[in-house]
């Protein structure tokens, strides 16, 4: 070997014991790689920073970007609300879960599909009267395998579609993945619907902040507006279509409070008081088009839409707020905060939040301009509780982000425009268009991962150059010259497999994808199928928590243990191996 080509093994070595040791995260470490490869001068000045305008990076932000937008806009919640409705059993509701979780993986982020269903996995194991842990970690599983089916749904997808462009002038194109990755979506889902007993239902999760304050339900306000399917309604009706997560406590009518009874019927601008559990009310609110009273009046018109957030906080036990109501305070017009909702435990509160005589323990939902709440919450001597990410009173658009996903996904699959340009302009769109926030955009981008990948692709590249990828790809070629073609993708597959849980799952393709692309080529076989297997290795980590995103979001809401994964996983990457070969090379013929 030349003397470049042993300081290109030897950093990858290095970056691969810093990944190991744990001791910097992962971007930290491909920093460290990027400066190491500039200072032995196995990645040139000029190529050194290139990585950051890759199409990767791109792609990989702007799909964060749409998934933040897909998860605000709650269509898919609903669709898990309305299924739930007309399936009672646990392994029913586990086989809507991960299906859904599965084939929204294939849409958006596998990671923000997850996120986007895990409230709903929690409150269906509430009702069901059982432990979160039988369905998050089969869903953050799922979750991973319906990433595989799109060139969006998974990062890995993305990197070895670009390997592919640099070999054979071709990039894999949005769908070439389908085959493999709905067949083996299909299979995990048919395993975990049966080998889910293999976790246990004694895991719970430490308690929040939260449900130590014994936060039961909120008490809110706000108006029928005209077109809500609640104009009609007689109370029990409407009470019984949200499931009775929700109770009408009082109905103002007029300036009357109206006697109230089950066959009272609704009719439009009724001021409806409310009573339920935070995601209950926020579901009620947006589905039936209620519009929170006072959220939007007086409105400051110098203060952005996007500007403007929701909080939780705790009133403290000097706070200038015990004894009083927010309607003598003029919270409003004093403070340009608004009081959305709030919350007394062990007690059933059924006046308008802004009469309700306050105390220290009550936890308040208030809204109005982010920048101005830490002061305003240090005024009223209030703590903030920063663990529900509420969106009463804020509007969805959830058409639009659908629209505009399924119009970036066409534009890619007919190669009408390249892959980064198509969500580029989705990413940019969603946010023009109001469907997400500018703020929660930037916040939805994962920037260590982007700073990760613009590090690590000129250190990658720096393999391919010096040669150095060419010589272990012929080391392994030559252990593998007697093995059939399925043996040779196989091996393929289980070494990304072994290598993920200690690498990122991105970083482990950056590294093996152009090994595997010369290892098929010195077999004498095509790449194809080599590069879908590495792609799939790095992308189904179920043996640990901490080789994929998914699985370390699971880990606390589920209560699970590190052992926990390997009982469920270690025979679903088994199955994974044994049905993945024969289907990526029944797609991509070597």
């Amino acid at each position: 070997m030349t003397y470049p080509q042993w300081l290109s093994i030897a950093t990858l070595a290095g970056m691969m014991a810093l990944f190991l040791w744990g001791r910097f995260r992962y971007d930290v470490t491909a920093v460290i790689a990027l400066l190491v490869a500039l200072g032995l001068g196995i990645v040139e000045p000029e190529e050194a920073f290139r990585g950051f305008s890759d199409d990767i990076v791109i792609i990989v932000g702007s799909a964060l970007v749409m998934s933040a937008a897909v998860q605000r806009s709650g269509m898919i919640e609903r669709f898990i609300d309305f299924v739930s409705q007309r399936v009672r059993r646990v392994r029913s509701h586990l086989v809507v879960l991960t299906a859904s979780v599965g084939f929204s993986s294939a849409l958006i982020k596998n990671v923000g599909a997850l996120a986007m269903l895990m409230p709903a996995a929690v409150q269906l194991a509430k009702k069901n009267d059982t432990s979160p842990s039988v369905f998050l970690m089969p869903m953050a599983f799922a979750s991973l395998l319906g990433g595989l089916m799109t060139l969006v749904g998974t990062s890995p997808n993305i990197i070895v579609s670009r390997v592919r462009e640099e070999m054979t002038g071709e990039p894999f194109r949005m769908f070439d993945y389908l085959p493999t990755g709905l067949g083996l979506l299909l299979v995990g889902l048919v395993f975990l619907r049966f080998a889910y007993p293999l976790l246990p239902r004694d895991r719970h999760a430490s308690p929040r902040l939260s449900e130590a304050l014994n936060i039961s339900s909120y008490v809110t306000q706000a108006t029928i507006a005209s077109g809500s399917p609640a104009v009609g309604e007689t109370v029990s009706e409407f009470t019984e279509r949200h499931e009775q997560e929700v109770t009408i406590t009082s109905v103002l009518r007029g300036d009357m409070r109206a006697a109230l009874h089950p066959d009272m019927h609704l009719c439009e601008d009724d001021v409806l008081i409310l009573s339920g559990e935070p995601e209950a009310l926020e579901r009620v609110v947006a589905g039936d088009q209620l519009a929170l009273v006072g959220a939007d009046k007086d409105a400051n018109p110098n203060v952005r839409a996007d500007d403007i957030g929701v909080i939780e906080a705790v009133v403290t036990t000097n706070s200038i707020l015990i004894g009083r109501t927010a309607g003598r305070l003029l919270m409003r017009e004093r403070l340009g905060i608004n009081l959305v909702a709030i919350s007394r435990a062990g007690e059933h509160l059924t006046s308008k939040p802004g009469q309700v005589v306050l105390r220290p323990g009550d936890v308040l939902v208030l809204q109005g301009p982010l920048d101005l709440m830490p002061q305003r919450l240090s005024q009223l001597g209030a703590l903030p509780l920063a663990e529900r990410a509420l969106r009463l009173g804020s509007s969805r658009r959830g058409w639009l982000a659908i629209v505009i996903l399924a119009a970036a996904m066409a534009a890619t699959a007919t190669g009408l425009v390249p892959v980064a340009v198509a969500f580029f302009a989705a990413a940019g769109l969603v946010v023009v268009t109001g469907a997400l926030p500018v703020n929660e955009a930037y916040d939805a981008v994962e920037w260590p991962i982007l700073i990760m990948l613009g590090a690590l692709i000129p250190v990658s590249g720096a393999l391919q150059t010096t040669g150095a990828s060419d010589i272990i790809a012929t080391n392994l070629s030559g252990m593998a010259a007697q093995l059939p073609a399925w043996g040779a993708v196989a091996l393929i597959l289980v070494a990304a497999m072994a290598v993920t849980p200690f690498l990122n799952n991105a970083a482990t393709v950056l590294v093996m994808a152009p090994i595997a692309a010369v290892f098929a080529s010195d077999l004498g076989y095509r790449p194809e199928a080599f590069l879908i297997a590495t792609a799939v290795g790095a992308g189904c980590d179920f043996l640990t928590p901490i080789g994929h995103q998914c699985n370390t979001l699971v880990l606390g809401p589920g209560g699970y243990k590190f052992s926990d994964y390997a009982r469920l996983g270690a025979p679903l990457s088994v199955l994974v191996v044994l049905i993945g070969t024969p289907l990526i090379l029944w797609t991509w013929p070597v």
